[in-house]
């Protein structure tokens, strides 16, 4: 592979003005058919197989416009006061026209007609009604009932809108991200020590991120993808694509340093360096291609979004980057007296580190477990739901609304359940949800209304509300009970049972990504063990780097659940409501910090066994390989840390604990488990850390990615001048 691999270098840097004009024109047929078609991208989750689905697709075929938009015009009279005030019933009344009349507005309810108004008479509640799915409404409809409810604000009364026409997720570029990529560039430059460098790992990523996610709203056209996914294609895609083009930068300004020539040191960096980000990205697609198997569709395409982004990084890392470098020439080789022009300098706070680290490994190994086991403590009690208009912003409009009618209605006003009674051919459904609404007077339920009758005449609604809020474990444990007790009600009543609605919804969606979570761990990790098995051609070194990578996930839950459920810094990092993790959180983060810790292994572990497979003796070659890569790794970890970190400040309430706890889950990963930890086994372990049994050792390829034919085939350094000096000038 390393031979393909320098070959492919070579080739982009000779053919520089070709390889930059494939791009080019790439990136202008992407941004071309981005301005024409835009993108359509999906706000609507399905949940397979699930008896919410199940409820929700015979909703659509029965009861059409239940299965709709719904907001809310919540209307709250002043201290003092009521909705019955003669003014402001008039200003209500008004409002309420005025929402019927709105853009895709099918019917607004008059709350004093439909009894929605709170015992005390203070607060009252308008149903607006829109008969399309979510995806389907637009921005400036939602803007008019804004405006609808701000012109009723007068004399003391208070006007707010809520309900599903509000998102939790969306595509946002906030000064948090900007001044994550302005971090990335500090670290860029003092890495490398030269602005030129800095800027051509810059663009590189940059172009790679940018048609990865103009690709991802063309395909928007073709396949269903969620809104949520360009967001985490975003962070992963720009997080990847720095680390992979600084690997192979790094790696070919320091042979530059120590006197090689500009072709044949950007075709070694391509072929050593770049060896390990094809495999490192190729982790990282595995890991985010392994969410197919929790069966959510939406959570499928977000990661196969985030790999096309990590696909297009790793491309861009082995063509573009040695193009540009070809561009650069030898501008890019430290001037004489400069830092990184003393390759004898070069990492030695790489090697102090390493030394400290390894010289007494029985002290090293347990301080760190000890460390990272603290880390995770809180994850123990890690509890899940779905974000929704109460996790919001208390200053948002959507979350007023729902505070107000949690204050007057009941916190299970927000999350009523919808339970559908379906009935044979000659069944009364009407009937039947009658006799079964009875048997559901249960502990934690508020009330069951009367039923509803469907348009095909076998089907009748029932609305529960629940005495506790949606994102409560009392109203998981009410789900849980009203479907375990239906089927018997269901039979009884010659009828079929279904407990749908949101919040039934996510719930389901939290228990399925609860369960998937062991087995996809299981799958991503096995499948990545016998990657790193075929690259190391070891037994320990993938053992020890997915044990590392399993603390390193525990101490991003166990930060998580301290910020976002016990409200540690809470107010710091923007975390408006504590409570349960974000559902999505544990699978995403396992999914993409994985992958990335892979990066990390891969790049340090190869620098160890490309000393040791060149004859060093193997404890050595781990303070030799720790020496190159430590400072690479510190920077990598450092911008990577930077970029998510920037995306916690987002107001994507989706987004948001991803991107803290891949920020934890970054720092415990690249100081504490690749950079402290794996130095102090292998030093431990010695020549046994590349232990492998004889029989494996005769089956599996060598993928030879450190290099080793390249040593064996090595040019002279006349040869390498001989290349250099015209390559300057050429294709210029």
């Amino acid at each position: 592979m390393a031979i393909l691999l320098y070959r492919l270098g070579r080739a982009a840097f000779r053919h520089r003005l070709r390889f930059l004009t494939g791009w080019l024109v790439l990136l202008l047929l992407a941004g071309g058919g981005f301005a024409a078609l835009g993108s359509h991208l999906d706000s609507e989750a399905t949940i397979p197989g699930s008896q919410s689905q199940q409820g929700i697709d015979l909703l659509e075929r029965s009861l059409p416009e239940a299965t709709g938009v719904t907001a809310q015009l919540v209307f709250a009279a002043p201290p003092g006061g009521t909705v019955d005030d003669p003014a402001h019933r008039a200003r209500i009344g008004d409002a309420v026209r005025r929402a019927a009349a709105a853009p895709q507005v099918s019917e607004a309810t008059d709350p004093f007609r439909t009894g929605t108004v709170s015992a005390d008479r203070r607060t009252a509640m308008a149903q607006v009604l829109y008969p399309i799915k979510r995806d389907q409404l637009a921005d400036e409809s939602v803007t008019a009932l804004e405006g609808i409810a701000a012109g009723a604000r007068s004399g003391g009364l208070r006007a707010e809108v809520g309900g599903s026409v509000y998102s939790t997720a969306g595509m946002h570029a906030g000064i948090g991200e900007v001044l994550g990529v302005a971090v990335a560039v500090i670290v860029l430059v003092v890495t490398f020590g030269s602005l030129l460098a800095a800027g051509l790992t810059l663009a590189t990523a940059i172009t790679g991120l940018v048609i990865g996610l103009l690709g991802l709203m063309l395909l928007s056209h073709l396949t269903t993808i969620s809104d949520t996914a360009p967001s985490l294609a975003l962070m992963v895609g720009l997080a990847v694509g720095i680390d992979y083009a600084l690997f192979i930068g790094s790696r070919h300004r320091a042979q530059l340093a120590e006197g090689a020539g500009a072709e044949d040191s950007a075709a070694r960096a391509v072929a050593t360096a770049g060896g390990a980000v094809v495999f490192a990205g190729l982790t990282v697609v595995i890991a985010l291609a392994g969410l197919t198997v929790v069966g959510i569709p939406f959570l499928t395409v977000m990661g196969l979004a985030a790999a096309l982004t990590v696909l297009m990084a790793v491309a861009a890392a082995i063509t573009l980057l040695p193009a540009l470098l070809g561009l650069a020439g030898d501008r890019l080789r430290p001037r004489p007296g400069a830092r990184a022009a003393r390759p004898g300098r070069a990492g030695a706070g790489g090697l102090r580190w390493a030394r400290l680290v390894t010289r007494r490994p029985l002290l090293t190994i347990p301080a760190v477990l000890l460390v990272l086991g603290a880390m995770t403590v809180p994850a123990l009690q890690l509890d899940l739901a779905m974000p929704d208009n109460g996790t919001a912003d208390p200053a948002s409009t959507q979350r007023k609304a729902y505070d107000l009618i949690s204050a007057a209605f009941g916190p299970g006003s927000n999350g009523r359940l919808l339970v559908l009674v379906h009935t044979e051919r000659g069944g009364d459904p009407v009937r039947a949800a009658a006799q079964i609404g009875k048997g559901l007077d249960l502990p934690g339920v508020v009330s069951v209304s009367d039923p509803e009758p469907g348009t095909d005449g076998r089907t009748a609604v029932l609305n529960l509300v629940p005495e506790h809020g949606p994102r409560t474990r009392e109203t998981q444990r009410l789900v849980r009970d009203v479907r375990s007790r239906t089927p018997a009600l269901g039979a009884a009543a010659g009828a079929q049972v279904l407990v749908t609605g949101s919040t039934p919804a996510a719930i389901d969606v939290s228990d399925r990504l609860r369960g998937s979570l062991v087995p996809f761990t299981a799958i991503v990790v096995g499948l990545s063990l016998l990657l790193l098995l075929l690259v190391f051609r070891s037994i320990l070194v993938p053992v020890k780097a997915a044990a590392g990578f399993l603390l390193s996930a525990g101490a991003a839950f166990g930060t998580a659940v301290a910020v976002f459920q016990w409200g540690w810094l809470a107010e710091a990092f923007g975390v408006a409501t504590t409570g349960p993790v974000f559902s999505f959180m544990p699978i995403v983060v396992i999914a993409v910090l994985f992958g990335l810790a892979m990066d990390y292994q891969v790049f340090l572990v190869s620098r160890i066994r490309e000393e040791y497979v060149g004859g060093g003796d193997p404890r050595e070659a781990v303070l030799t390989g720790a020496r190159h890569a430590t400072r690479v790794i510190t920077a990598a970890a450092l911008i990577m840390f930077a970029v998510f970190a920037g995306f916690v400040t987002t107001d994507d309430l989706t987004l948001k604990p991803i991107a803290l706890g891949l920020a934890a889950g970054i720092l415990a990963d690249a100081f504490l488990v690749r950079m402290t930890l794996v130095p102090a086994v292998l030093k431990l372990t010695g020549r046994g850390a590349w232990w492998l049994p004889r029989p494996l050792d005769r089956i599996l390829p060598d993928l030879d990615i450190e290099g080793a034919t390249l040593r064996r085939t090595r040019h002279s350094p006349a040869q390498d001048a001989a290349h250099a000096a015209p390559s300057v000038a050429s294709s210029r």
